[in-house]
């Protein structure tokens, strides 16, 4: 792979409707490496649509999306890493076996593989959390352990799908350390609805409204001007 600078996750004219109701009208966009992305819009605007078929779990009605890295090239399954707003683990499984599964399985593709509790350390469970079953882990820790194996395999594409919202202040700044450490050498693509929380992580702003995508400037945030911009775009929907 060429220098993070040098990659891009192109996405031109991608649309999707639900019978009558037109979800993503016309998304176009260039997301480059190296950067988080808040992708910021209301409960229900399509954002977990987007991702779903940048993902493949649906099939958009137009469009296309591919990745630039020195040569233009079709976006592959091991391309993308998704972590959903409900995070899904083997609850029959412990910790510690999920992780020695997950790495037997994608022996060869992880690039320089850790111990297990190498990888509990990187994401803080707590060592007599470990080889408890994920049934019993806390909705924080769960998803702490989805993100991890998404890291693991260092996708091009790493989307997040609202991950935070439902965490307590600690945990969520521990992830947000987490994604801000591995962001480099990949395009992340973070969605929610909370604006702080979009300026406090990401590095651009994305605004999806009325089915479409606009980067918002973030370059000065002292003025106002930058939340308003937004606030009065989200607004616009309500009267759509």
């Amino acid at each position: 792979m060429l220098g993070e600078s040098q990659m891009q996750f192109i996405i031109e004219h991608l649309a999707k409707n639900f019978g009558t109701k037109e979800v993503l009208r016309d998304i176009s966009f260039a997301f480059e490496s190296g950067k988080i992305y808040g992708l910021l819009g209301r409960n229900g605007a399509g954002k977990t649509t987007l991702f779903q078929c940048l993902n493949g779990d649906i099939t958009p009605d137009a469009g296309s999306f591919w990745l630039l890295d020195g040569l233009r090239r079709k976006v592959k399954a091991e391309d993308i890493g998704f972590v959903p707003s409900t995070p899904i683990v083997p609850e029959f499984l412990t910790g510690r076996e999920f992780l020695k599964f997950f790495l037997e399985v994608n022996a060869g593709v992880i690039a320089s593989p850790k111990t297990a509790d190498d990888y509990f350390e990187l994401v803080r469970i707590d060592p007599e959390d470990r080889d408890k079953l994920l049934k019993n882990y806390s909705h924080g820790m769960k998803n702490k352990m989805q993100m991890l194996v998404n890291l693991m395999v260092e996708p091009a594409v790493l989307l997040l799908d609202e991950p935070l919202t439902s965490l307590d202040v600690v945990v969520s700044e521990e992830m947000k350390q987490l994604l801000r450490s591995f962001k480099q050498g990949r395009i992340t693509i973070f969605s929610t609805h909370i604006l702080d929380l979009a300026l406090d992580l990401c590095d651009e702003i994305v605004l999806l409204s009325h089915g479409v995508l606009e980067r918002v400037d973030k370059s000065d945030l002292d003025d106002g001007g930058f939340k308003e911009k937004i606030l009065c775009a989200l607004r616009e929907e309500d009267h759509a």
